[in-house]
């Protein structure tokens, strides 16, 4: 059985893998480090015209994904399947809905996320989803950032991407991940600037640039240090909130 087990409920399939089938998640992939399932909302629409969404109460613009419909493709995960499989079903199966109004994700909710055994990913569509169906069984929403999407599958891609990688094994080197970016070893700041051969380099403009002088002294007391000074002016400069923190 894999380490993390993704359903996904979509209206675009044929969206997934994607680019996780590609690079350090596509190899995990293949090693059935995680592993994903697909289903389909609109195979479970009971009209001739497979209708997923209807107009909204009290008017607006734009259309609702049906309660029902999403409730039924919800309780189809795990059906039929072996008893690894039913392991996965929808009861024990952590249930995100990907929205612009949910908490935003950080390093720390995609390492929490990927520790657990399975996750559910509602990917919705139009104006959103019915409220109830959300309600019903208790999704929790996520935002990937201060904006929208026509659709939630490509944040879905981004929630997975950032909790597959922190998956033990995946990046073979477990302590990248506490060095990066919001990782343990930055103090939760931005990350310093990284430089390799060769040592002096002239750009297309005729400019020559040097890689800093420290990181080739082999003092690694002073590249620490100098690396923490980079990590804080770089924060200040782009991410002064994050110092608050």
């Amino acid at each position: 059985m894999s380490k993390l087990h993704i359903n996904l409920l979509t209206l675009f399939p044929d969206m997934f893998p994607g680019m996780l089938g590609q690079s350090l998640a596509g190899k995990a992939l293949e090693r059935e480090d995680w592993s994903f399932e697909t289903i389909n909302i609109r195979d479970f629409a009971t009209d001739n015209h497979k209708t997923v969404d209807d107009t909204p109460y009290g008017g607006g613009a734009g259309m609702v994904m049906r309660a029902d419909v999403v409730e039924q493709a919800l309780l189809s995960i795990g059906s039929g399947h072996s008893e690894p499989a039913r392991l996965r079903q929808n009861k024990e199966s952590r249930k995100i809905y990907l929205s612009p109004r949910g908490k935003v994700l950080n390093q720390a909710l995609a390492k929490e996320l990927s520790q657990e055994q399975s996750l559910t990913l509602l990917c919705g569509r139009y104006e959103g989803v019915d409220q109830r169906v959300l309600d019903a069984h208790d999704f929790e929403e996520i935002s990937i950032g201060d904006y929208v999407l026509s659709g939630g599958e490509p944040a879905a891609m981004i929630l997975m991407d950032a909790c597959i990688r922190l998956i033990p094994g995946v990046m073979g080197n477990d302590d990248t991940a506490d060095n990066e970016s919001f990782g343990i070893n930055t103090g939760g700041l931005l990350e310093y600037p990284h430089y390799t051969r060769p040592a002096q380099w002239t750009d297309a403009n005729n400019t020559t640039h040097d890689v800093p002088e420290v990181l080739k002294n082999g003092d690694h007391a002073k590249i620490d240090a100098w690396r923490q000074e980079q990590s804080e002016k770089i924060t200040k400069a782009v991410r002064p909130d994050l110092l608050k923190k």
